[in-house]
């Protein structure tokens, strides 16, 4: 095995440039940060450590921050949504890789140390697998790094977590509630790619089908908005009371979930909590029912619990495991509850996509430019997520109106 890898097999590159062109001639913002980075060199001198899933989307924002200088060392977020040709096309293009697919927890946890032995001076991650090992077990690298960026919900619940408890000891920017990354990647990434992964997983129909939701943040909504899109009637269930109106003003049913087990067909989950389907609401499931999760840790649906209480079980096809109950019913676990878009799919859109990395890479430069001081969790700068928005617009020949100078006054006069 090579020094600087630790993959499934390096001649399966090939087709893992042939994914990375294909996004890229779709991720259109990036092409221009990547411009940008050539020229600039932000990250001259500098190790970036980054674990995303490690899909092509992922692969191409390697790609772009080593175009500004930067010493990439990368592992995925997810043993299942790595993929090992576009693993393969990194270690070929120059980069430090340590992921497998199908990764077992113990090479999970090895390619993570792999990548923070690099000694990062930037980390970006997605989940925060990266921040916690950082700070439990490898402390003595900390001085060393200026800041990092976090992806996703779940990430970010985990990072203000440790501010709160004052456990947190560098700055990180939380690229998940920027503007151009939770209204989109999350809504409308999350709500097309779940229903990818399912139905390239299932090839059944949705239509005519009840499919239960689990959680109505931006995730939930996009997944919701997607399923009654195809056809479905569309169940909603939440814990908060805020979040249940707007979904039943929307157009949805919203009951506890053990109301919803004995009707649904399809249960997903999209909460970032623990313990959302239990082995209570399964039992009462109806036959050929199918769990996946969107979440990103799979935690959502009792995995273990609902292979303790079946009788038998059976591997149906690549990614779908049958369990029958007691009863006799049959239900259907998709990519043994992980993440079903990514495990079972190849994830958000590439033009959604672009989007949440360009937030990235510019939130990974900022911390070269204007580092933040505090060891706190800091929003993204209003001017990355406008300068997002508005080449986003610009690269799909959209435009809008600009105020003129009365205009501006009127909006900052209290008098009429």
């Amino acid at each position: 095995m090579e020094q600087n890898c630790l993959i499934r097999d390096r001649s399966l590159y090939p087709s893992g440039l042939d994914k990375i062109e294909w996004v890229r001639r779709n991720m259109r913002l990036l092409n221009g940060i990547e411009e940008r980075f050539r020229a600039e060199q932000p990250f001259t001198g500098l190790k970036i450590a980054l674990s995303v899933h490690l899909e092509a989307k992922t692969a191409y924002l390697c790609k772009v921050l080593k175009a500004g200088g930067a010493e990439m060392f990368v592992t995925g977020s997810n043993p299942l949504s790595t993929q090992d040709d576009v693993a393969a096309a990194l270690v070929q293009e120059g980069m430090s890789v340590y992921a497998v697919h199908g990764a077992s927890p113990e090479l999970y946890d090895t390619c993570l140390q792999h990548v923070l032995a690099s000694e990062p001076d930037i980390i970006i991650d997605d989940g925060g697998d990266l921040v916690t090992m950082l700070h439990t077990r490898m402390p003595h690298l900390i001085p060393k790094i200026r800041g990092g960026c976090e992806e996703t919900t779940t990430g970010v619940h985990r990072l203000l977590a440790m501010q709160k408890d004052g456990s947190l000891r560098f700055p990180m920017f939380d690229v998940n509630d920027a503007q151009c990354k939770h209204l989109f990647d999350n809504r409308y990434g999350t709500g097309q790619s779940v229903f990818d992964g399912i139905d390239r997983t299932t090839n059944l129909i949705v239509a005519g089908k009840t499919v239960v939701v689990a959680g109505y943040g931006w995730c939930g909504r996009g997944v919701a908005m997607r399923a009654k899109g195809l056809g479905a009637r569309v169940i909603v269930t939440e814990i908060d009371p805020v979040k249940a109106i707007e979904a039943v003003m929307d157009g949805f049913t919203v009951m506890p979930m053990a109301e919803a087990a004995p009707i649904g067909d399809v249960f997903i989950t999209v909460t970032g909590m623990c313990d959302v389907v239990t082995t209570e609401h399964m039992s009462r499931m109806k036959n050929g029912v199918l769990l996946c999760n969107a979440g990103h840790f799979d935690v959502e649906i009792d995995a273990a619990g609902l292979k303790r209480i079946a009788v038998e079980s059976r591997q149906m096809k690549p990614n779908i495991t049958g369990y029958r109950l007691p009863n006799g019913n049959w239900l259907y676990l998709l990519a043994e509850g992980r993440l079903v878009n990514l495990a079972s799919g190849d994830g958000h859109p590439a033009e959604i996509m672009d989007m949440s990395f360009a937030i990235q890479a510019l939130c990974a430069r900022e911390l070269t430019v204007n580092p933040p001081k505090e060891a706190r969790v800091y929003a993204v700068p209003e001017a990355i997520d406008a300068y997002v928005a508005n080449e986003k617009l610009r690269s799909i020949g959209a435009g809008i109106d600009v105020l003129n100078d009365s205009q501006k006054e009127y909006a900052n006069s209290w008098k009429v």
